[in-house]
């Protein structure tokens, strides 16, 4: 999908790329090889050419920061299935205050591999982690899980491109918080964990850290990890019918 895509190169919108699309320029491959017929809206053809050489060469050597801010977080979605391969669920937990110290968990995976960072052991891993992705999967972590790690974090600047699910799956139709997402696609949670909400989460953590309770640390660890693990097949459906969506107006675009 991200090779058929022009709307990150500035000056391109959604509607001149579909009638790129429809002058059969469909991917970044045909507009190089183009001549001069197509037009680019307001955008300048030597600029736009140069930005998709750009975008090419970005793509084939991994470079996730070049795309990170043409896609922005309405069109992340598109750039999933090229940096799959470097992308990592996440999900935090907090104490239930405001502090810049407030984050009490980190929860990542990496679609094989969970691993939680808690506060007063590894949290301060955080950095050199996740400096190891290209891209960040959240679910209303434009709002919340970032701008929160970078309280925390001071001086963190998240370079990745960034998949909130949130807004992305709204594109879709399904609204709500992550439960309820979950819910309608049919997603279900372990015993130990359904039904456990983000505040059921602090209580747990106090628990945890008031008394000691190993077991009550535990079953925090196994809601944070459902909480990241299931958005993968989140990320995967909206990829799926999003592309799908995408696809389906290219191929009635080139079919006039």
């Amino acid at each position: 999908m991200l090779r058929n895509t022009f709307v990150h190169v500035p000056g391109i919108s959604e509607q001149v790329e579909r009638k790129l699309w429809a002058r059969g320029c469909h991917d970044w491959d045909c507009l190089l090889e183009s001549g001069s017929e197509l037009d680019f809206g307001e955008a300048k053809p030597e600029n736009v050419r140069r930005y998709i050489a750009r975008s090419r060469n970005a793509l084939e050597s991994g470079q996730h920061q070049f795309f990170r801010k043409g896609l922005g977080l309405q069109h992340a979605w598109r750039a999933f299935e090229a940096f799959r391969h470097s992308c990592v669920y996440l999900d935090i937990e907090t104490d239930g205050g405001q502090r810049h110290d407030c984050i009490t968990g980190i929860g990542m995976y990496d679609g094989s591999e969970f691993r939680c960072l808690l506060r007063g052991q590894d949290l301060e891993n955080f950095r050199d982690v996740i400096s190891h992705y290209s891209m960040i999967v959240t679910f209303h972590g434009s709002a919340f899980d970032l701008r929160a790690l970078q309280k925390r974090f001071f001086g963190l600047r998240f370079d990745q491109i960034h998949l909130d699910l949130c807004p992305t799956l709204r594109q879709l139709g399904l609204k709500g918080g992550l439960k309820a997402v979950e819910k309608e696609l049919g997603i279900q949670r372990s015993p130990e964990t359904d039904g456990l909400t983000g505040y059921d989460a602090v209580k747990l953590w106090r628990r945890y850290e008031r008394f000691g309770d190993e077991r009550a640390l535990e079953t925090f660890i196994a809601y944070n990890r459902e909480d990241v693990v299931n958005m993968e097949r989140l990320a995967e459906h909206a990829y799926r019918e999003l592309s799908a969506k995408v696809r389906a107006g290219l191929q009635s675009a080139l079919a006039l």
